[in-house]
């Protein structure tokens, strides 16, 4: 059994939601939801891993868990310290590609020096054997998609995103970070790179081009009819599935960094007025522009579906059903325009902090829009898990994704994503929103061959 230990990892999606949970230390902060964790009686190999990093086992007084795909606890140990700690599944057959990825990041990132834009919350130690990592806790912290919802995510917080994000893409080059400007973060001791696993060279899952053809019938009894409707608009639609695959035959002939390649605002933390980068189970060499094109299409995301949510309480059965069954095509157009016109600063707020500190090659702007295209599918598939029927605004927001994968570089000045100096042209309709919405998806499933389903599990 071994046990690796660094200060410059961080953790994963789990550990975002925990560390946002942890409890405030301001009167006026958000009441943050908490779950009862799974038993440590069940799970030994947790108290085990904390005791040897010298911390102690959890005290039970306070101890919690948050929301996340894994089995979680977040408390303070007997000596004091607060940690957040994880366990991450094995794949089929035993191995253990998620702790490995982060592991690789840990290595990596041990190259950052102070000061370094790119922060992540510590590291304590791994169990691989176990697949268990412990992490220190961020008290107070607010995860980036609560902090979006609140309307705090604004351009300063952009631009250190993009600043951190820049600085990833830039990991293992000449100097081993960033050019840009230093801000204060801390260094960490360096971790062994000969004793971590090699960073993946592996395709990026998403998206899952075996599904554009049909859906796996063996995935469907974990699908809502909603998740199914929604990947019946990628198949249904031959110019959509001609589109993703010309995306990734674009993305083969790109240059590779590191890259984070699960990019959305929950992997952010903003704890003590600094952004930090977290979730790093699929780090990899990947194309750069998928780490911008998920944080644009997360704007565009939060765009759709922050305008067209009903305010107020419900004052009839037909507002009671469900955000937007209520609009007009008219009005989803009409604030599919507004709200981007609100959010599109912050993704120039972004670029201009990306292109301070890295140079991207001449298209990479380009496939950015294209992946923020698929990103919107990717997030509709994701959320249409707790219904039954697409709503008129999921639908929207597949249509928007529709228009960037068809004609990427159109969108590219109308995103901000072009040199800043450049004057950039008005946000209409016409630009991203689409003029239709896609049809209604029939809800069934396409009958495939068994070879169809990808390894992993897409959403």
């Amino acid at each position: 059994m071994t046990t690796t230990t660094s200060t410059t990892a961080a953790p994963t999606e789990a550990v975002a939601t925990a560390s946002t949970a942890a409890t405030a230390s301001t009167a006026d902060a958000p009441a943050l939801i908490r779950f009862r964790p799974t038993g440590l009686d069940t799970a030994p190999e947790v108290n085990a891993l904390l005791e040897r990093l010298g911390l102690g086992p959890f005290a039970p007084d306070g101890l919690t868990a948050f929301g996340g795909r894994n089995d979680n606890w977040a408390g303070t140990t007997t000596r004091g310290r607060q940690v957040f700690v994880k366990t991450v599944a094995r794949a089929p057959d035993g191995s253990r590609p998620e702790i490995d990825r982060a592991l690789a990041f840990e290595a990596t990132a041990a190259r950052l020096p102070a000061g370094s834009p790119l922060r992540t919350p510590e590291h304590l130690g791994t169990d691989r054997e176990s697949a268990v990592s412990a992490f220190r806790l961020l008290p107070g912290s607010r995860s980036g998609s609560e902090v979006a919802l609140d309307g705090d995510f604004d351009e300063a917080l952009c631009r250190e995103a993009g600043r951190a994000v820049a600085t990833l893409h830039t990991l293992g080059t000449a100097g081993g970070a960033s050019e840009g400007e230093s801000d204060g973060a801390s260094g960490g001791e360096a971790a062994d790179p000969a004793s971590a696993p090699a960073i993946d060279t592996g395709e990026a899952p998403l998206p899952p081009m075996r599904w554009l053809r049909a859906f796996p019938w063996s995935e469907v009894q974990d699908r809502s009819m909603a998740q199914i409707a929604a990947w019946k608009l990628v198949q249904d639609d031959t110019e959509v599935v001609a589109a993703l695959h010309r995306l990734r035959e674009r993305e083969r002939t790109a240059p590779r960094t590191p890259a984070h390649c699960d990019l959305r605002f929950d992997q952010f933390l903003v704890h003590d007025g600094q952004l930090f980068l977290c979730d790093w189970e699929e780090f990899r060499l990947a194309d750069p522009a998928r780490d911008v094109g998920a944080f644009v299409g997360e704007w565009l995301f939060q765009a759709t579906y922050s305008v067209f949510a009903p305010t107020g309480e419900p004052t009839s059965a037909k507002d009671a059903v469900a955000p937007g069954f209520d609009l007009s095509h008219e009005e989803i157009v009409e604030r599919g325009a507004a709200g981007l016109r609100h959010h599109i600063p912050r993704i120039a707020a972004f670029w201009q902090g990306y292109t301070e500190c890295r140079t991207p090659d001449p298209e990479l702007a380009e496939r950015a829009v294209g992946f923020a295209g698929w990103h919107l599918y990717d997030r509709l598939i994701a959320t249409a898990q707790a219904h039954a029927v697409l709503n008129p605004v999921a639908r929207a927001a597949a249509g928007i994704g529709r228009t960037l994968l068809l004609n990427p570089a159109g969108a590219v000045a109308t995103l901000r994503l072009a040199d800043p100096a450049v004057p950039h042209p008005a946000v209409t309709p016409a630009a991203v929103v689409p003029t239709a919405v896609p049809p209604t998806a029939v809800a069934h499933p396409a009958q495939p061959h068994p070879a169809d389903a990808p390894s992993g599990s897409p959403r």
